[in-house]
């Protein structure tokens, strides 16, 4: 199940006949459950038939996005209890007198300093001040704050403060608050980062635990068999029950979904490169497929605000179906305001007159207004025709031109999303294929793939519902880390070989606690590596737990580094000195999961009705099909293929292919 701004999707495997169904509803902003259970009870008539049940929830994106997360008192050591608001300015906007530092999420009233340090080794130097601790907890009583995040330094090196201050908050306090510790959040180094990691948790937190304590009660209200598990940003997924407990892994778990079902593809598809583009109603979300393997970083940031966790690396613009158009200084804007699903666009005939992108695409003929999302909706063509003209008037254009407009708009957008993520990475976007799922995001592929000189798009089966698909083609994880730091001449092999090992039992044992059997667990190992002086590191991944023990383990690990940072900076130093900073280990529980499902293709593709639709400024005559009728035939464009989740528009010069999965595969007749 994967909640959109607009639209909540659900998708279905049988695992008797390896049939998906794919079901769609309004999302419900005031209360996502409604939506959720819509979109469920389209597709499931016993609740007691669920053998397995995976969610993705925005929850604590959009109260972090909306800054409408919990009040945050923050216990901070003594005389380093400003770093949330001193921050660390980017080097690259030293000289933008335009640039302010993201707003922190804590004032400086609610950051309370509490005497007690430890050393950068681990060694008390002063003792933790309890009777601080403890006036903490009454103001907070006082004040009604029900959240607390623990932010102490070098804690990631001793965390005896800050569990202790936790144990005298509970007592304080009872079990009803969230205290976040930074350690447990982030068990890692760079002071500024982890805290901001700990009260991001802290923030939204509560909102998360509401959210999956409320769905979890409405489950067994219709008696689920079996629990409830959620999208961790990493990629894996977790139970509820241990989502409630780190809130903040669940942080991206919507949009994470899209990137898990890319690199499903990209192993059915044999295309180990894929460029995977997600518009739904609200948001455009990009993320990579290199070799085979969804990119993963091990931090990130949103609206400023870093955060130590491993997440897929997702690229997000407010570009989507529901993105209003307007005019500003005399131009044409698009976005980031959406109409969401409530009024929506105003072809939705729920009182929205604003123009949206998907008010464009029908004013254009692209979008077929008696069977949109499978015949649930009706749009009124008029109701667009008339919004569209509020903007096009001012500019002395036609509705058609406008229209053609707003969609070039969003397309040039969207463009740049993906320039961010690969151009300015020193990744050439030709080299890949392009992957278009969500709601709108076929209906624009092809013309970002023109942009971008990408030759080859493919939509999979059920793009609509293409992230809740890809929740099933993941594994339960978990990630352990430990700061490491020596030089590659200093390094004890034997000792990060008996570190890796505990952080792997470790993972391993939650691992388990998840429900996972031994014989269905394994472990990965990686390690942060930079080069001496350098600030930030990249993740090596290692061949094995027993690794460090091979005699010529620093040089095969400097190598990896360099041919990494090549590929990602375009330059190595080899032979310069390397240090390591962090040891890594992932603990995988793999499931049993959905098969790609049967396929069954139509009688043919050649008889198919032909309508007018605005191409470059002109109607030009375009097939229509309904993407269930196809057969295995190519056919050439321009078409327009619609289904009960999305449709797919393919302009002028290009061939359709259906693959035996089903999957359309939509290539340049000429080289881009």
């Amino acid at each position: 199940m994967d909640i959109g701004g607009t639209f909540t999707d659900v998708i279905s495997y049988d695992e008797d006949t390896g049939e998906y169904r794919a079901g769609k509803s309004s999302t419900t902003p005031t209360d996502l459950t409604s939506g959720v259970f819509a979109a469920l009870d389209s597709l499931v008539d016993d609740t007691r038939d669920i053998s397995f049940l995976v969610h993705g929830t925005t929850q604590g994106l959009n109260a972090l996005l909306t800054r409408r997360g919990e009040r945050v008192l923050v216990l901070a050591t003594e005389g380093a209890s400003h770093q949330l608001h001193i921050a660390r300015g980017p080097r690259w906007r030293l000289y933008d007198l335009h640039y302010r530092k993201p707003e922190p999420l804590a004032p400086l009233q609610d950051i309370l300093a509490v005497a007690g340090r430890f050393s950068s080794e681990g060694a008390e130097l002063t003792p933790l001040d309890e009777d601080a601790v403890r006036a903490a907890a009454a103001r907070g009583r006082a004040e009604g704050i029900t959240a607390y995040a623990v932010c102490f330094l070098f804690s990631f090196r001793a965390p005896e403060h800050e569990l202790r201050a936790e144990q005298i908050l509970r007592e304080e306090l009872g079990d009803d608050v969230t205290i976040s510790l930074s350690h447990r959040a982030a068990k890692e180094w760079r002071e500024y980062e982890r805290s901001s990691s700990a009260v991001v948790e802290a923030y939204t937190g509560p909102v998360v635990r509401r959210y999956l304590t409320k769905l979890e009660r409405s489950l067994t209200e219709r008696r689920l068999p079996v629990p409830l598990h959620v999208m961790q940003s990493s990629g894996g997924i977790l139970t509820a029950e241990s989502a409630r407990r780190r809130p903040l892994q669940t942080l991206l778990s919507g949009p994470v979904g899209g990137a898990m079902g890319g690199a499903a593809l990209a192993a059915s598809l044999g295309r180990p490169n894929l460029i995977c583009v997600d518009m739904g109603g609200t948001s455009f979300d990009v993320s990579l497929i290199v070799d085979g393997e969804p990119d993963v970083s091990p931090e990130t940031t949103l609206e400023g605000l870093p955060m130590l966790m491993p997440v897929v690396n997702i690229h997000t613009v407010g570009a989507g179906g529901g993105s209003v158009a307007h005019l500003e200084s005399g131009g044409l804007r698009v976005g980031p305001r959406s109409a969401g699903a409530n009024p929506g666009p105003a072809c939705y005939g729920r009182g929205g007159t604003e123009p949206t992108v998907t008010d464009a695409n029908l004013v254009l003929g692209r979008v077929d207004p008696s069977w949109f999302a499978g015949g649930q909706m009706h749009l009124d063509v008029e109701a667009a025709r008339t919004a569209v003209a509020t903007v096009a008037e001012p500019l002395g254009l036609g509705v058609e031109a406008m229209a053609e407009g707003i969609c070039d708009v969003a397309n040039a957008k969207m463009a740049q999303a993906i320039r961010t993520i690969t151009v300015a990475r020193g990744i050439e976007p030709r080299a890949f294929s392009l992957v278009a799922f969500g709601g709108a995001g076929p209906m624009h592929a092809v013309f970002l793939a023109q942009e971008l000189g990408i030759r080859e798009v493919v939509v999979p089966r059920f793009p609509g519902a293409f992230s809740a698909w890809g929740m099933l083609q993941t594994s339960i994880r978990h990630d352990e880390s430990d700061p490491y730091y020596f030089r590659d001449e200093d390094v004890d092999t034997a000792d990060m070989t008996a570190r890796l090992r505990r952080m792997g039992a470790s993972a391993a044992e939650f691992i388990r606690s998840e429900g996972v059997s031994e014989e269905r667990g394994r472990t990965t190992f990686s390690v942060d590596v930079r080069y001496v002086a350098q600030e930030y590191t990249l993740t090596v991944p290692l061949l094995g737990a027993d690794e460090p023990l091979e005699p010529d383990f620093l040089t095969s690990l400097s190598a990896r580094f360099g041919e990494q940072h090549k590929a990602r900076f375009g330059h190595a130093n080899d032979g310069a000195p390397i240090e390591v900073v962090a040891l890594r280990a992932t603990g995988l529980g793999d499931l049993m999961r959905a098969a790609p499902g049967a396929f069954s293709p139509g009688p043919t593709a050649t008889e198919a009705p032909v309508a007018d639709v605005w191409f470059a400024g002109a109607p030009t005559p375009t097939t229509l099909h309904r993407r269930s009728d196809l057969g295995l035939e190519p056919f050439t464009s321009p078409t327009v293929v619609v289904e009960e989740t999305a449709t797919t528009v393919v302009p002028p010069g290009y061939t359709v292919t259906v693959d035996e999965r089903g999957t359309l595969v939509i290539t340049a007749e000429e080289p881009a």
